[in-house]
């Protein structure tokens, strides 16, 4: 029998609906924000809480409980960032980005944490050139959605991750 690498392994049934259900619940989420610009409670909510018992019992399958503990605090992590960005700026930063960043942070921390701050940058750093056309096409004032973006920089690191 062959013994392959942890790293060449296809990954457990857990972490595939774990990132199954966050692609369905990102793209729900994405465009609701869009929409209405609101992210609702009863998805995000449920949709952290279900991935981040998935990839506990993917770490805990796999026997890296590091795996866990860097999917509660890559939620942890991202929730404070964007919570901080939230106080400081409440107009412009809405509580439901603040609990999608927690579910962003769940599911880039199955990767580290190096892959929560990439993620959640990306996701700022493509708002803010969002920004900038915007203003530069004459939208001052407009307002633009965050979560499309968050969404953006947290698949953008999980498909860097996965290659």
């Amino acid at each position: 029998m062959l013994d392959v690498p942890a790293s060449l392994a296809p990954p457990s049934i857990p972490v595939v609906v774990a990132f199954a259900l966050f692609a369905v619940v990102s793209a729900v989420l994405a465009v609701g924000d869009v929409r209405r610009r609101r992210i609702p409670d009863r998805i995000v909510l449920p949709a952290a809480i279900v991935g981040i018992i998935l990839l506990a019992v993917a770490a805990a399958g796999t026997g890296r409980p590091s795996r866990a503990a860097g999917v509660a605090l890559g939620a942890a992590a991202a929730f404070g960032v964007c919570l901080l960005v939230r106080l400081a700026r409440p107009e412009a930063f809405g509580g439901g980005d603040v609990k999608l960043a927690a579910l962003v942070g769940a599911h880039l921390g199955w990767f580290g944490a190096e892959a929560v701050a990439s993620g959640v940058a990306l996701g700022f750093v493509a708002a803010g050139v969002a920004g900038v056309g915007v203003l530069a096409a004459g939208g001052r004032g407009s307002d633009l959605p965050f979560a499309p973006f968050l969404l953006l920089g947290a698949w953008v690191q999980v498909l860097a991750e996965g290659r």
